[in-house]
């Protein structure tokens, strides 16, 4: 390894690369030079040699120069700010801004701002400086200037965005956190889905006072060939997966033939023999049964108003509809990789892609059809959880990226970053680092493009919800970027614009009504906390994570108000199982320890010996009390205890399931994300059962709240 020069340093700083960092043990840590030349070619710089820095570095320099406007302007609503405009120099501007209802705003005044100009490419160029107006309506606008007597007007994006959300105005309540695929009825085929989502939804609020469901990222994924379990990893972050589709829920289901009527009933009966079976989820078995009963019902001649009402739908979501289910349709005959696609197919914009569209119009009408459907179970179950009181309803969870042989990777190529993965280094749970697989979003790429596609995405996953999850949201400010999927040790951090990201989160859940929920857990630069807080988005809190300063466990009226607190997150156990150290004979079985077994059981020990005594502190729980579902209930009393806005219970605690849904650093070695709700008894919890679950009870009566 070798450290990166003077000039690299600067190179990767102008690009937001960083060539240093302090690791989670408080260590000092330089980026070897081979990394950050490797982060660099992945944004389009060439820094492979000295030269080749020195000369990336000088065109980076002059950039700016050469463009009339910024790529793309963020302010927030109230602020003034100052933006360049670079001409050929003594030339005149005329600056005005086209808003997105129509309207025109010519106010906008230069400023007395003198810049020495300089010589780029043989002219000599100069920066008049503007102001924007204070008062601009929020939304998505286009900044306009023209040079002179020059026809040509030159065009960026404006976006003014929200000071903050308001979560102090939200009525504190508390709510289920679950994985939906795991939570299975006697109706669903195998796998939890929509319609049982409505049910538990319904039933906690009018039942139980609940006030909202967070669930899994309900992304879509690859549905040819295995099925990726992971909702963490999708083919789309932006479209949903149609597993999750309660068949008799689709309005064509009444007017199918006879024949093929009793075929679905047939599918029905096989898929939901699967939910007996507490051991592993079948995706791919339940994926193939309801693509069969889907496709049936495709072919069913819909109503004129259900032509009419498909048609506005995919009018709304536009090209980026059609690019996902050609991906789709491409995929069934290619195999779900695109990476090894033929060639021709590998560029969405191609004209061999518009031919197998052109070509497959029934295949690429399916997928589009799927993602319908999808759109209106989503809204009838947000409806149904609104309607039987709950203040927020459903919360969304937004995973951190994508996979990189999936429909967005193949869509968005030009805004994410090639050979490059998102991932995580060190720390005390992880201590070999993470890979998550994922292509990062270029930052300089996304602000070329005017945020559009971050726009996009995050307009869809808030449509049908009261609530939206951020996984990773310090990723908004800078993410792990792993060069070597082998080591994801070998990485450094990208910064991003979080201004603009956060600030578009903010307008799109101002415009939907939507809570904004930060998972800002791990490695936190102390400021981004405050920032978030600033903006209006909550925090999450995970009570095995809360300590002072000293390392104690956090006391609940120290704890932060604007956030979502939780006893135990999906990456460790439920909390039986942690209390009994699954995690760590887990870990221990996999060779996931950077430690001695004994070493890591004794701080484990310790852990939970400091969370028990302060629990007795309480006086949550007795001396003598070493009841589990007793210590369950006094771990949740605490976080209730707790001034946070939201609090969150598991549904694994309530009906004291044990197994660990996920198991970070693992793919295959253990069964991530396919592990169906259980009892303490090993058999399966459906939703039918939960009505009468006294432990489930409480657990909630417990609570009050």
């Amino acid at each position: 390894m070798t450290a990166p020069t003077a000039a690299l340093v600067e190179l990767a700083v102008a690009h937001g690369v960083a060539t240093e960092y302090w690791n989670w043990q408080g260590e000092h840590v330089i980026v070897s030079s081979e990394v950050v030349a490797d982060v660099l070619a992945a944004l389009g710089v060439d820094a492979s040699t000295p030269d080749r820095a020195a000369l990336a570095l000088a065109e980076h320099q002059e950039a700016r120069w050469r463009r009339t406007l910024p790529a793309t302007v963020v302010m927030r609503e109230g602020w003034t700010p100052w933006f360049a405009v670079h001409l050929p120099h003594g030339s005149t501007a005329e600056v005005w801004v086209d808003l997105e209802d129509g309207g025109q705003r010519r106010d906008i005044p230069q400023q007395d701002h003198w810049v020495e100009p300089e010589w780029v490419d043989g002219v000599q160029v100069g920066e008049a400086t503007f102001q924007l107006p204070g008062d601009l309506p929020l939304g998505y606008h286009r900044l306009c200037a023209r040079i002179g007597t020059n026809p040509e007007i030159s065009v960026s994006t404006l976006i003014v965005t929200p000071r903050k959300l308001e979560p102090e105005k939200l009525h504190r309540t508390w709510g289920w956190v679950l994985q939906l695929y795991s939570v299975r009825s006697r109706r669903s085929w195998g796998i939890g889905d929509l319609h049982d989502l409505g049910d538990l939804a319904a039933w906690s609020a009018h039942d139980l006072g609940a006030g909202f469901v967070l669930v899994n990222p309900l992304h879509a994924a690859e549905l040819a060939g295995r099925m990726e379990p992971s909702p963490y990893l999708p083919a789309s972050r932006r479209f949903n997966n149609p597993i999750y589709l309660r068949i008799e829920d689709i309005d064509e289901y009444g007017d199918l033939a006879p024949a093929e009527r009793d075929r679905v009933r047939t599918l029905a009966l096989q898929a939901r023999v699967l939910s007996e079976d507490v051991t592993a989820l079948d995706r791919d078995t339940v994926w193939a049964a309801k693509r069969e009963a889907l496709q049936l019902l495709f072919r069913v001649q819909p109503s004129i108003g259900r032509i009419a009402e498909y048609g506005a739908y995919c009018d709304r979501e536009s090209q980026g509809l059609i690019d996902f289910a050609t991906w789709a349709a491409i995929a069934d005959v290619h195999g779900p990789e695109w990476s090894k696609w033929p060639e021709e197919l590998q560029d969405p914009t191609a004209s061999a892609v518009v031919a197998f569209r052109n070509e497959n119009p029934d295949a690429v009408e399916f997928h589009c059809w799927l993602q319908w459907q999808l759109d209106e179970q989503l809204a009838r179950t947000q409806a149904r959880a609104k309607s039987a009181g709950m203040s927020l309803g459903v919360v969304h969870d937004l995973a951190v990226g994508v996979h990189p042989d999936g429909a967005d990777a193949w869509a968005l190529q030009n805004v994410l970053a090639p050979n490059i993965h998102v991932g995580a280094p060190p720390d005390a749970f992880n201590q070999q680092g993470q890979d998550w697989s994922q292509p990062p979003w270029r930052p300089n790429a996304l602000a070329e493009t005017g945020y559009a596609a971050w726009r996009d995405l995050v307009r869809a996953v808030m449509r049908h919800g009261g609530g939206l999850r951020i996984d990773h949201i310090l990723g908004m400010f800078r993410l792990w970027w792993v060069t070597s999927p082998e080591r994801p040790t070998e990485g450094t951090y990208v910064r991003y614009d979080h201004e603009a990201l956060i600030g578009i989160l903010v307008l799109e859940a101002q415009r939907s009504g939507v809570t904004v929920i930060g998972e800002d857990l791990g490695t936190v630069e102390p400021w981004v906390r405050d920032y978030l807080t600033e903006r209006g988005i909550l925090g999450t809190s995970v009570l095995w994570f809360e300590r002072d300063a000293n390392g104690k466990p956090l006391a609940p009226e120290r704890w932060r108000e604007l956030c979502l607190a939780t006893v135990t997150t999906h990456d460790l156990p439920p909390t039986a199982g942690y209390l009994a150290g699954d995690h760590v004979e887990l870990r221990n079985r996999l060779g996931l320890l950077t430690r001695p077994v004994a070493e890591e059981l004794a701080v484990d020990e310790a852990d939970r010996d400091a969370w028990l005594a302060a629990l007795r502190e309480r006086h949550l729980l007795s001396d003598t009390d070493g009841d589990v579902e007793r210590i369950v209930e006094a771990l949740h009393q605490y976080v209730a205890h707790t001034p946070s806005k939201l609090v969150g219970v598991a549904l694994t605690d309530a009906v004291g399931e044990r197994r660990t849904q996920n198991q970070p650093g693992t793919t295959d070695e253990y069964p991530n994300w396919r592990i169906p709700l259980g009892g303490p008894d090993g058999e399966p919890v459906l939703v039918e059962d939960l009505p009468n679950n006294h432990r489930l009870r409480r657990l909630i009566g417990a609570l009050n709240i």
